[in-house]
């Protein structure tokens, strides 16, 4: 009743990798760190030209300094005041674990890791202040200049600035960066980043992502410009925020058009926040058919002279819910029905993670997207950096921006943190037009409060419509899997999930209806894969299936359409990680259906105007090969017997002849295949031998039975070990597991493997006498609980607390009792710190008349517990304790 799930428990170690920080010595040089895929813009990457753009397009100085680069780095443990040493380089500002970073290392909760970077103070003027700008660090984030602290800054997605003028000395000066990030462990706001990638969710990105530069600045300067159009009234409202002391300042805003002076006001300053209201007459409307945008200039004016300057543009355009002819609700932008046919956009990249390798890298997803007929993104629960809206703004692309969800399964007190990033991001990117919805939940991630906070979001911007929350009627195939007692309230939508095919969200008043996802049609590209043995979709067809999917997907949106449906969101544009269900791949090199294709099927929704032009310079993608598929297998078989021995060749037949179950051929091919390889120890070598490695006539197996430590090394602790006892306990144990001779298995199994064997067949011996219900004998289950642990102990491949507690409730033998007793002191001292270790523990020790030891151990599981459905029997359990009562099984 207090142990963990026993059967999940069963298997320990083997499936949860250990690690340990791996110390370099400092290079003055870079390089990316090895990766099987990368994108065409990873080698323009280098040092000296890195994001190179202005950062933040809508508040843009011409005086900056780019600090992008190399930086000095370090991970420590989170006790670490001030590290003593650095590690090595850091490309910034791509993510610790990105192949761009240079350094490409997980980033654990218990971790720190640490930025240095020498500059020199910019020569200022008279009072100006110097102002340190970072576009975002993920999570939390501690600056020190010259060693002392200046701030902390919370949120992975949000911009945030230091003036850091009285802490600079003349000449160098330090800049130190902390970061603490849980990734999918804390409280934080984290999208679909997770420590452990699965094939829905990727690779974390921890520490700096976007760009980090100074500003010089007067006393008196700049700091935000909000704006608001208006087109029914042809007015822009405008908020400008100054930070210094008003003194005789006044405002001059000009506005452009195509480089023509359109007005030029002046305002005084009465305070620090000012209101303005700009006449646009006979707007331009912004659409993606004519993405127009005017230019802003706001400068501070004191005495005549210019003081501070800052560039700026806008759109004049309207986003809202209205009745058509019929009365349907639906999307109208620009007082116009507006289909939105869009995709779904992660925002990853194979080389950077959540960095983009270049700005023009950035821009093209954009283009892509617009070039296959779409006319909208839905940025999925990601943050991009603001170059990113400012491509969207000028390509011309509605963007349904996701808030970046709250944690599952955190206490209340959690949600002000969600909150906070939600506003700043709001407050962020306000001024993009391209933005023209909200989206707050998805699929009850993190889901709470949602009328209240549907509204709150309606009017802190009520200058956009609200996706309170997308699919929050989940359908797979047909099947309502994620019912709802009040769905979309206070939303301006109905918005279902629906996979792989479209359903319409069901009429309700005032709210237009629009499918949030669907699609996820999956189909691998061999060459292009992230992990060519797993990829994923809600579907798999063959490549020349796929367009034949999507064009009967099109002809059934058309049919909603009709019926009253607004938008549509398809999964995805791209390929991610363990995700095979783009339209292409993650590397961006190969297109599933052609261009031509898909821009005829979407302007079945969607008419493309000249807006949608494609640039006869722009390259996309090469088309894929629809015949080159798994119907090639013995074409290829033929190919390898002519002597066909190119390692990707080898390793394609591979995966091929494990989807055919053809394990003769895996074998011969794969021992091939390793024998061929120049280093067989590395990370992504062992990860796929592993995963071949099905028989002991592999080659992986003897490989890693002879040098497991070596392999565990690039792996993790067991990964060698844990692979060989699967392939002994299918070919030597399971075959007899009905009526097993126990004598003769250890006897046959330790000859030929050893330790190793028999370890597993010790291991196989407890589980049957101790777990197994019709073979359960406690006397034979004590005898073997101690040989196992007695020679497994140090990598046991089974939860020694579990097994433990079986002792405490069956055995009385003393011997057997203190044996367990130190088999948990052990787990406790190496890895398992859990309450219900403390508790085995404690209560092993107080059946051995050792109470007084127990007591401590049974209360720091207590506190432990507190709060928790267990904290009473827990507390009974220490009374009892502390009366010297009996805790285990009377019948005993």
């Amino acid at each position: 009743m207090r142990k963990k799930n026993f059967i999940a428990g069963l298997l320990i170690l083997i499936s949860s990798p250990c690690y340990t920080q791996d110390k370099t010595p400092i290079s003055t040089s870079y390089q990316m760190s090895p990766i099987h895929m990368q994108t065409r813009w990873a080698k323009e990457v280098n040092p000296n030209n890195v994001l190179k753009e202005y950062p933040r397009p809508l508040l843009k100085r011409r005086k900056w300094q780019n600090l992008n680069g190399l930086w000095e780095y370090s991970i420590t443990d989170s006790t670490t005041t001030l590290p003593a040493n650095f590690e090595g380089r850091i490309l910034v500002p791509y993510p610790v674990e990105s192949a761009l970073s240079g350094v490409q290392k997980k980033l654990f909760p218990e971790m720190r890791l640490w930025y240095r970077k020498i500059i020199q103070k910019p020569a200022i003027k008279g009072n100006d202040r110097i102002i340190l700008n970072f576009g975002a660090v993920d999570w939390q984030a501690t600056i020190f200049i010259n060693k002392k602290q200046i701030g902390t800054h919370t949120g992975g997605y949000q911009s945030f600035s230091f003036d850091i003028t009285d802490l600079l000395k003349p000449d160098n000066n330090e800049i130190l960066v902390k970061v603490f990030d849980p990734s999918d462990k804390g409280p934080n706001p984290h999208g679909k980043q997770v420590l452990n990638p699965t094939n829905i969710y990727y690779t974390s990105s921890s520490g700096i992502w976007q760009t980090v530069w100074l500003e010089t600045v007067p006393a008196m300067y700049i700091a935000n410009i909000k704006t608001t159009p208006d087109i029914d009234k042809s007015t822009l409202a405008l908020s400008i925020t100054t930070k210094g002391k008003i003194e005789n300042t006044g405002l001059e805003i000009t506005t452009s058009a195509n480089d023509k002076v359109v007005s030029i006001q002046k305002f005084p300053i009465t305070n620090n926040q000012g209101n303005y209201t700009l006449t646009i007459p006979k707007a331009k409307l912004w659409s993606p058919d004519d993405p127009f945008l005017y230019d802003l200039t706001v400068k501070l004016i004191k005495k005549n002279k210019i003081i501070d300057e800052v560039e700026s543009y806008f759109g004049m355009r309207k986003i809202n819910i209205q009745k058509d002819e019929k009365g349907a609700d639906r999307i109208f932008l620009n007082n116009k029905y507006t289909y939105n046919l869009g995709i779904l956009d992660q925002g990853f990249w194979p080389e950077g993670l959540y960095t983009a390798p270049t700005d023009e890298a950035l821009a093209f997803d954009i283009k892509t997207i617009k070039s296959l007929g779409f006319n909208t993104i839905r940025k999925h629960i990601k943050v991009e950096p603001e170059r990113w809206y400012y491509h969207a703004d000028k390509i011309g692309m509605l963007v349904w921006q996701d808030f970046v969800n709250p944690p599952h399964g955190y206490p209340k007190g959690y949600d002000s943190i969600f909150e906070k990033e939600t506003q700043e991001t709001i407050d962020q990117l306000h001024d993009h037009p391209s933005i023209i919805t909200w989206v707050l939940f998805n699929e009850r991630w993190g889901a709470y409060d949602q009328k209240r906070l549907t509204e709150w979001v309606k009017k802190y911007d009520p200058s956009r419509i609200i996706n309170g929350h997308s699919g929050e009627l989940l359908y797979v195939n047909n099947q309502l899997r994620a019912p709802a007692d009040d769905p979309w309230i206070g939303s301006d939508m109905t918005d279902v999930h629906s996979y792989p095919d479209p359903i319409n969200a069901p009429p309700l008043p005032n709210k237009a209806r629009v499918i949030g996802e669907f699609g996820g049609v999956g189909v691998p590209v061999p060459g292009h894969e992230w992990d060519d043995m797993q990829g994923w979709g809600y579907i798999q067809v063959t490549p020349e299936e796929l367009k034949t999917k999507y064009i009967h997907m099109t002809s059934e949106l058309k049919k909603l359409e009709v019926a009253g449906l607004s938008a549509s969101i398809y999964t995805q544009p791209f390929d991610v990680e363990g995700e095979e269900n783009g339209l292409l791949t993650y590397d961006r090199e190969i297109i599933k259906i052609p261009v031509t294709e898909l821009r005829a099927i979407n302007q079945e929704l969607v008419k493309q105007t000249k807006g949608f032009a494609i640039d006869p310079s722009f390259v996309i993608a090469t088309n894929m090969n629809i015949n080159d598929n798994d119907s090639r297998y013995e074409s290829l078989i033929d190919d390898y017997k002519k002597g066909g021995r190119d390692s990707a060749f080898l390793r394609r037949l591979i995966l091929i002849s494990i989807r055919k179950k053809d394990q003769s051929t895996t074998t011969i091919i794969g021992n091939n295949y390793i024998s061929i390889l120049t280093n067989p120890f590395s990370k992504d070598n062992l990860t796929f031998i592993r995963r071949i490695t099905k028989t002991s006539k592999d080659r992986g197996f003897q490989l890693f039975i002879e040098q497991p430590r070596k392999v565990d090394s690039f792996l993790w602790e067991t990964a060698a070990i844990s692979k060989v006892k699967s392939i002994i306990d299918a070919e030597e144990i399971a075959p007899y597991k009905t009526n097993p001779d126990w004598e003769t298995i250890e006897q046959r199994v330790t000859s030929r493997y050893g330790k190793v064997g028999e370890e597993l067949v010790l291991g196989k011996r407890m589980l049957y006498y101790g777990v197994e219900s019709s073979h359960k004998d406690w006397n034979i289950y004590a005898k073997y609980y101690t040989l196992y642990f007695k020679l497994a102990l140090e990598r046991p491949e089974y939860d020694i607390n579990n097994f433990s507690w079986l002792i405490f409730e069956h055995c009385n033998d003393p011997k057997t009792l203190d044996f367990a007793i130190d088999v948990m002191k052990y787990a406790i001292e190496k890895w398992d710190q859990s309450p219900e270790a403390f508790d085995t523990y404690a209560h092993l020790l107080h059946k051995t008349n050792r109470s007084n030891e127990a007591i401590p151990w049974e209360e720091k599981a207590l506190k432990l517990k507190k709060g928790t459905p267990d904290e009473k029997v827990y507390a009974e359990t220490l009374q009892k304790m502390k009366a010297g009562l009996p805790t285990w099984p009377q019948s005993n």
